[in-house]
């Protein structure tokens, strides 16, 4: 018995829209066009027959789905975090795990790109899972997925409590977390295209911030701050590599390995693109453009930072030592304007962090959300998570993620915080276990194409170097999975080991009674289905109602 026989899932339906000014797709090789009001009344059209038919609407332009994915990236995680990975493995280690990863990020978005062209579908990875590769890894891959944005939107309204406590203590943060929270799950209520424009404009505070950091980071190094003239000085002192644990050559395999989870963590975000392909226009042009914009964007932002943190912060640095804070007296950014001398960045360095984690905030209800409703449109969900309000709002999906936000007040308790963390611990494993099915998801993809006599050639996004691609992302991904935890086993604590591997053996659970309850087969490359959701044959359908 399958789960699509419990919840029979119906075809994503979605509208045909363009971008504004086009006046006509291509559909069977020929160009249909319509006179008069144009694209952007075609558009409008498109989505008022999706709303009658209760589904997404195709409103998001190209560059909401990059800065999307960048909002959902660059986080706290980059402007805090990359400070511990200084400590842990030196300049050298830091800055070849963050480049390391990057190869990694790059498998995972080319694999989602031929898919999510072909297939553009909300919530593509547990999608992709279950129609190519098998039905319960789809199931677990997406709920393990949705309950990782779910509780981390819970992390991020705490997170934006205790950055604004930096400048006032006095202030409640549990005042904070309820305003904070009533005002984004508000945002994702709203039309898409209105929640695309505010995270858009979130995310390029952090941009530019970034590239405001790079130009001050180029002077300081040059000699413009009060310490003179850096260079790679601290690459040779205190030395290019850290001892993380235990003490030679070891060590320091040790440091950078952990920063190498680390910095998966830290990139974890860029696959949001796969989630908002259901609501893009035009997503053959779209999504392949976003997925290398995204792509290149986070990957040079990240590497030229960390690349510049390294000249003008050395590992030993006290202030880094220390970095149990949560505001910006923690950024490595802030400790570098320290040292040359610049004291007013802490209070914009702050400015930033808040303006990132409401950014996250936004991001976590809107990508939770619609792989719920992918999860209801493969039948692995109850049915009424696809049911839509007139703007193509999924309004239970949204209620249901955003209810979990709920337990940030667990921190306001003696004890809940460590309860907390727990739940938390699973949102970077759930990252990775979505990089590995994406590359599994594409294998099979390739092999359905394969046994079914349709070339890669036909699709909308060829990458190049596949399948090695695929297969490189795949390994990478699960070992980094099995042996992110891996610091336990060195300094053994058997709270440690359960904070580390919960969010796999919940994966593995998921998987397993899935499998034992529905007893479904692996998905045979011949039947698998290539057809549901493609966008020239929404085009052809639109086409034929008369609709574009």
């Amino acid at each position: 018995m399958k789960a699509s026989d419990t919840w029979p899932p119906s075809p994503v339906g979605y509208s045909s829209g363009s971008d504004i000014g086009v006046v006509g797709v291509v559909v069977g090789g020929e160009k249909a066009k319509k006179g008069g009001d144009g694209g952007a009344n075609s558009n409008n059209n498109c989505d008022a027959e999706s709303a009658q038919r209760g589904e997404l609407q195709r409103q998001l332009s190209g560059r909401h789905l990059n800065f999307i994915a960048i909002g959902g990236t660059i986080g706290t995680g980059f402007f805090l975090g990359t400070g511990s990975a200084l400590v842990k493995t030196g300049p050298a280690g830091c800055l070849i795990s963050y480049v390391f990863m990057g190869t990694v990020l790059w498998s995972v978005m080319v694999c989602l790109g031929e898919m999510a062209t072909y297939i553009p579908t909300a919530g593509a990875f547990s999608s992709y899972a279950t129609r190519f590769v098998d039905d319960s890894l789809g199931f677990a891959v997406g709920w393990l997925y949705w309950f990782a944005w779910a509780t981390t939107y819970a992390l991020s309204l705490t997170a934006a409590g205790l950055i604004i406590q930096y400048w006032n203590q006095n202030v409640n943060i549990g005042i904070l977390i309820a305003v904070f929270w009533v005002v984004f799950t508000v945002v994702n209520y709203l039309p898409v295209r209105i929640y695309g424009e505010l995270e858009m404009w979130l995310s390029s505070l952090k941009v530019i911030t970034i590239a405001g950091f790079i130009i001050f980071a180029v002077c300081i190094a040059a000699g413009a701050g009060q310490e003179g003239a850096l260079g790679f000085k601290y690459w040779h002192d205190p030395g290019a590599f850290n001892e993380y644990l235990v003490s030679g050559g070891i060590g320091k395999f040790v440091g950078f390995w952990a920063v190498m989870i680390q910095a998966s963590v830290a990139y974890q975000g860029a696959e949001l693109v796969g989630v908002g392909a259901g609501e893009a226009r035009d997503p053959r042009k779209t999504v392949p453009s976003s997925i290398r914009a995204t792509f290149w964007g986070i990957l040079s932002l990240f590497v030229v930072t960390i690349f510049l943190l390294t000249m003008v912060v050395p590992s030993n640095d006290a202030s880094l030592l220390n970095d149990s804070s949560s505001d910006a007296s923690a950024s490595p950014l802030v400790i570098a304007a320290q040292r040359a001398g610049v004291s007013v960045l802490p209070d914009i360095i702050n400015a930033v962090l808040l303006t990132a984690v409401l950014s996250a905030a936004n991001s976590n209800v809107y990508s939770g959300s619609r792989v719920l409703v992918a999860l209801a449109e493969e039948g692995q969900a109850p049915a009424l998570f696809k049911k839509t309000n007139r703007h193509g709002i999924p309004v239970f999906s949204v209620a249901v993620t955003a209810a979990f936000g709920l337990l940030a007040f667990l921190n306001l308790s003696a004890g809940g915080g460590k309860v907390f963390n727990w739940l938390l611990n699973i949102s970077g494993v759930a990252g990775m276990t979505t990089w590995a099915s994406t590359c599994l998801s594409h294998l099979a993809f390739v092999r359905a194409l394969r046994a079914q006599g349709i070339p890669r050639s036909d699709l909308p996004y060829v990458s190049r170097f596949q399948p090695y691609t695929a297969i490189y992302g795949l390994f990478f991904n699960v070992l980094i999975t099995l042996t992110q935890g891996f610091t336990v086993f060195i300094d053994w604590s058997t709270s440690d080991f359960f904070a580390a591997y919960v969010s796999l053996i919940l994966f593995v659970a998921l998987w397993a009674a899935h499998k034992l309850w529905y007893r479904t087969p692996f998905v045979d490359p011949a039947t698998a289905d290539l057809v549901r959701g493609r966008y020239d044959l929404q085009e052809e359908r639109s086409a034929a109602d008369g609709g574009v």
